[in-house]
Formats: C-alpha cells, sequence, structure tokens
C-alpha cells in the first residue's frame, strides 16, 4: 500500500485541505490481493486504494459516471516496439492508469487508515485526480 500512495502523491492525485464545513466527504478502503501462480503459490501480494463513491450525492459529487482507461493505440504501439526491436513480453501490466483523469467536481476524501497524518488530523484530500470506486463526470 506504501507503494500505491507513494505512487498517487506523485502523481499529484490530491492536495490535503482543511476539512470543509458542508461539502460532501467520501471514504476510502484499502483493498489487498493475493495473486498466485500457476501452481498454487503466491506470486505477489497487490494493494489498491479505493475512494467509497457509493457515498456520493448524484447531481452534487458527479452527474453522470465514467472511468478513463488505456487507449488501444497505446497497447499497440509497445507490442509494435517489441516486435521492432526483439523484445519479449510475458505480462503487461498497466498499473495507474485511472490517475490521469482530471476531476470537474470538487470532491473531498477521507485520509486512509494507517496513513493520516500526525499533524494534521482534521484535514481531508481533496480530490485532483480520479480514484478506483468514483463516481465521476
Amino acid at each position: 500500500m506504501q507503494e500505491k500512495i507513494k505512487a498517487l502523491i506523485q502523481n499529484q492525485t490530491w492536495d490535503l485541505v482543511p476539512r470543509p464545513t458542508i461539502e460532501n466527504i467520501v471514504g476510502s478502503k484499502g483493498v489487498f490481493k493475493t495473486k498466485l501462480k500457476e501452481d498454487g503459490t503466491v506470486d505477489r501480494y497487490e494493494a489498491q486504494l479505493v475512494a467509497r463513491g457509493f457515498s456520493q450525492i448524484p447531481g452534487l459529487d458527479f452527474g453522470e459516471t465514467f472511468s478513463p482507461v488505456i487507449k488501444h493505440t497505446t497497447i499497440r504501439l509497445i507490442i509494435s516496439l517489441t516486435a521492432t526491436l526483439g523484445w519479449t513480453i510475458r505480462q503487461l501490466d498497466v498499473k495507474n492508469a485511472f490517475l490521469h483523469g482530471f476531476l470537474k467536481e470538487k470532491l473531498f476524501m477521507e485520509q486512509p487508515l494507517g496513513f493520516i497524518n500526525e499533524d494534521l488530523l482534521n484535514h481531508v484530500y481533496k480530490l485532483n485526480r480520479s480514484l478506483y470506486g468514483l463516481n465521476k463526470l
């Protein structure tokens, strides 16, 4: 989870701001998965920070839902480069593709458990970019 939080901070996904009095604030949750190899042994552990978008208010926090995804032309370019340069692809994993979706709305999220800034306990994240779990434009 530390790696995911670091990536979110580097991509300026949020700003830590004082808690607003009249805005809706969504929660956050860590989702953890264990990826297994074909033989059933542990391959790796994955973590993801998701927003609890079910607490968003339609018309206030979002209009219609949309999820940005990687473009097929980008994947084709990568595959083309590997063929041209004689590389081999075993797996193509796109990390943090959702981070490139900027938000038009003003959305606030609680600091995630385990990553709360002890000096700014009454602050929340003002989201600049989208997160998994959000209903967004």
